[in-house]
């Protein structure tokens, strides 16, 4: 089958012909019909996060039609339309009893510890397979299986509830499901933080209050929109020390403050006036919970979660394209994703 593979850390993507995966009567094999290109797969390839074992098959956001289930896989079969949990966890260990499967000391990730999405053909484990229906087209399918599910995760771990304010920092594929989420979620005011006009303007056009940190500082344009309480709840989803600081100084009494992005600065943070005086909290986020992708999956079967064609860049199975992709990904980008269209007749 033909796959694009992480050959060496600091080199291009390459293109191989590589066997079909043999699988296990508790796995599924499914053709992919649609991979996600994530922010992720760029610090990969860079080594800015860590691959152990090479050559490697990366992509962990995945959608397709099962090829083949093994005997002991009962809740999908060949020919289902299914989405990818890209958490690859043993089951049995007290953080997966828990569903707290991000834990697992075994655990592996699709696309990092072992061969993900940019291929024809990929092989996980049968629980690692979710139907996906069929109001859900495969390319929204694959990304909300990172973006999505990582901001819905993030939603549940900040409390966050009907009618509170929030602010979403960073308006790529997570930012806009986050949007989305809280709207679906029943929220009050939305602020969004971004810098790029394209997508300041695509929040406002979904009903946000677009804060441009380009033109005055963020935190204060907030205070300005919430007559000065600040939020309930601030997502930071871009990973700098810089944000993540403002995401805590933009919350009101009693606020809390979700941290999604990845980052290896530090911050400081004045215990008293900052955190102890408003009560508000710091919580850390760590991908998420196959038990959240029920819930999610029905957002996007019921319209609430969408993805239109305009907001995404569609590439081929194509190691050219894919770099290039990659490459687009160190700046800010117009468009929220890009996907790869592995298959067109899955």
């Amino acid at each position: 089958m033909r796959a694009v593979r992480l050959v060496q850390v600091g080199k291009p993507l390459e293109e191989a012909d590589i066997p079909i995966p043999e699988i296990a009567p508790r796995d599924v094999l499914i053709r992919v019909a649609a991979a996600g290109i994530c922010h992720s797969d760029a610090h990969y390839r860079a080594g800015i996060s860590n691959i152990d074992c090479l050559p490697l098959t990366l992509g962990h956001e995945v959608a397709g039609r099962v090829q083949r289930a093994g005997n002991n896989v009962m809740h999908v079969s060949a020919g289902d339309r299914v989405c990818v949990h890209y958490l690859v966890s043993c089951g049995s260990c007290g953080f997966c009893v828990r569903g707290l499967e991000q834990f697992c000391q075994s655990g592996q990730m699709i696309g990092k510890h072992r061969d993900g999405g940019y291929a024809e053909f990929i092989k996980v484990p049968g629980a690692n397979a979710f139907p996906l229906p069929d109001e859900i087209p495969f390319e929204v399918g694959a990304i909300m299986m990172c973006s999505s599910a990582t901001a819905f995760h993030a939603l549940n771990k900040a409390r966050f509830k009907a009618g509170e304010s929030i602010a979403i920092f960073g308006f790529g594929g997570l930012g806009f499901s986050a949007l989305q989420l809280a709207r679906a979620l029943d929220c009050g005011d939305v602020c969004v933080v971004e810098i790029n006009p394209a997508k300041l303007a695509s929040a406002a056009r979904m009903g946000a209050i677009a804060i441009d940190a380009k033109a005055a500082d963020p935190v204060e344009q907030i205070k300005e929109a919430t007559g000065g309480r600040g939020v309930d709840v601030a997502l930071e989803l871009i990973g700098s020390a810089k944000t993540m600081r403002q995401v805590i100084l933009c919350l009101g009494p009693l606020g809390r403050a979700a941290l999604v992005g990845l980052t290896a600065e530090s911050m400081s943070i004045h215990p008293y006036t900052e955190l102890i005086n408003k009560e508000v909290e710091i919580i850390g986020v760590s991908d998420h919970l196959a038990t959240e992708l029920p819930a999610l999956i029905e957002f996007a079967r019921s319209g609430k979660l969408r993805f239109p064609l305009e907001t995404l860049r569609v590439v081929d199975l194509d190691a050219s394209q894919i770099n290039a992709a990659l490459d687009a990904l160190q700046d800010s980008i117009d468009h929220v994703r890009t996907v790869i269209k592995v298959a067109s007749d899955v």
